[in-house]
């Protein structure tokens, strides 16, 4: 059994953007080593493409209809047990370092009189976690909440009141002016940092000091990366690795754009599709985004180097993944957020260092593989029993080592676009705007509240350029996914405070307490106690 976890999340990391997944000129050799040392989940989804509540799912092992944190900013409402709530009632020390989205419900710890600064506060404050070192991401006008990382850099020497943005995020212009990477066009510039001071290597220090000074006790650090998430810029030399001849050509045609669904074609007014349908845009960015993976690699090489040196690999359970993709102008969209695969399919990596799965190293799995899979496999991996009645995913541990185990035929997501500007464009009420993918490794259907649903055939349409969504031919396929929907729906996980197990003791438990409810004499209080319903 695994003695520790460490489990590295990326942010906007698509799955088609590793060597090992097939990109033909990024360079992810390290990356690469961990899919040939443990299982690379083909076919991984997330429960929703955006940050927020992708994340919530994965650290709640629940559906976003769930654990309600449907966007980004919506707190995780007090009482939702998270990953560090499980594996801490193990002995396990939950840790981050890095990225977790996380708004911390302060209305509902105001009412239950839980203080913050406390240390179950704390810890609810913070999605269950003990906080080495939390990155959200830079913030132009300050880093909100507060990180080490500003601190890091006026110690270095980086003067000005948010070194993060004026240097880790920001380039020289040829009159000395700083120019914001916030701006697409300066993505081909080096940042202005050395690169050993930029925040990837930065949280590969700060994980790696977590772990030198952990000692005995088994651990789970959430590492969680915000890069490659924009703004596209990188220090040298990654600034300059990729040029635009390493661009792979773009996924989309004009066909899209033709009478395309209501809601796609909102999305293709947004400012970040329509910046990346111009001309050269992709060929300009794209470099640097793959400048971010590269630096991520090389850390991550660093890392499990760090790992392998001191022993540790021989113990420690390693998961590699993302929250979601990016579209970099497929399908003519910028960003996330809807269904196709370069916003909701996943790279998703596990190493498991018991003998156990050795029958499985180095191989590709293509079952249909959920975020909120990994809570499960943690806590299995850690010795805890399933929890069923509260977790929604599976564990993946029987799959790594080379079990026959019963799977699943559909992966969900969900999305609230209420939020955006497709809502306006619309016109269309805020409850309305809620977006369900129901995808069976061949079909994806897509639910639009208040419009047509979407449906593409990625058999024979791998790209997912034709909708089928209102193509009469296909209406036994749209019915049978929607009924798998609607199932779904009709089958939430609310009762999580009391298992299956004991749920129904208590329900077949007819003599419980002395309560004789529709017995007529001895005879039938005996009866029962012989059918074994007397329960206590």
């Amino acid at each position: 059994m695994p003695k520790n976890i460490l489990f590295i999340m990326c942010d906007q990391l698509r799955f088609d953007y590793l060597g090992c997944t097939g990109h033909p000129h990024i360079r992810t050799p390290h990356i690469d080593a961990l899919a040939a040392r443990g299982v690379r989940f083909n076919r991984a989804y997330v429960q929703s493409p955006i940050c927020g509540p992708s994340r919530m799912s994965f650290y709640t092992g629940r559906y976003v209809r769930s654990h309600g944190s449907n966007w980004n900013g919506v707190p995780l409402r007090v009482g939702e047990w998270t990953l560090g709530d499980h594996l801490n009632d193990l002995g396990m020390r939950t840790v981050l370092c890095g990225k977790t989205h996380m708004n911390a419900d302060t209305e509902g710890m105001k009412r239950l009189g839980l203080d913050p600064t406390s240390g179950i506060g704390a810890r609810v404050a913070e999605c269950g976690f003990e906080v080495w070192d939390r990155l959200d991401g830079v913030h132009p006008k300050g880093a909100p909440p507060p990180s080490h990382y500003n601190d890091h850099l006026t110690g270095l020497g980086y003067d000005g009141p948010n070194p993060w943005e004026q240097w880790a995020n920001s380039a020289d212009g040829d009159d000395g002016e700083i120019l914001s990477g916030w701006l697409m066009e300066h993505a081909g510039k080096p940042a202005r940092i050395d690169e050993q001071d930029s925040e990837t290597p930065y949280t590969t220090s700060r994980a790696i000091e977590f772990i030198n000074q952990a000692g005995d006790q088994p651990w789970c650090l959430h590492l969680s990366y915000i890069k490659p998430h924009w703004p596209y810029i990188v220090p040298a030399p990654y600034h300059d690795m990729y040029g635009p001849e390493h661009v792979i050509p773009v996924q989309r045609n004009e066909a899209e754009q033709y009478d395309p669904h209501p809601v796609l074609a909102a999305y293709h007014q947004h400012r970040f599709s329509q910046v990346f349908a111009r001309d050269g845009v992709r060929e300009h960015v794209i470099p640097a985004y793959m400048g971010l993976i590269t630096q991520l690699d090389d850390q991550i090489g660093r890392l499990i180097g760090y790992l392998d040196s001191t022993g540790l690999s021989n113990e420690t359970l390693i998961v590699f993944t993302s929250d979601h993709g990016d579209y970099l102008g497929d399908h003519w969209l910028g960003e996330k957020e809807l269904f196709h695969d370069p916003s909701v399919r996943i790279p998703m990596i596990v190493v498991d260092p018991s003998a156990d799965a050795d029958s499985t190293r180095g191989t590709v799995n293509d079952a249909l593989v959920e975020a909120i899979d990994l809570l499960p496999t943690f806590l299995e991996a850690a010795g805890g029993e399933a929890k069923p009645h509260a977790l929604e995913g599976q564990s993946l541990l029987p799959l790594i080592r080379g079990q026959d185990t019963p799977w699943r035929h559909h992966v969900i997501s969900e999305y609230d676009y209420s939020g955006r500007r497709a809502r306006t464009l619309l016109d269309h009420p805020m409850d309305d705007c809620r977006l369900i993918m129901v995808h069976d490794g061949r079909w994806k259907y897509i639910h639009a509240e208040g419009f047509r649903p979407m449906l593409y055939d990625l058999q024979t349409d791998p790209h997912e350029f034709t909708d089928l969504g209102n193509d009469p031919a296909y209406e036994d396929t749209r019915d049978r996914l929607e009924a798998v929907m609607h199932r779904w729906t009709r089958h939430p996980r609310n009762r999580t405070t009391i298992t299956d197990a004991e749920f129904q003791r208590k329900a077949q438990s007819e003599l419980r307490g002395g309560f004789y409810i529709g017995f007529w004499d001895q005879t039938d209080i005996a009866d029962a106690e012989a059918d074994g319903f007397s329960g206590n």
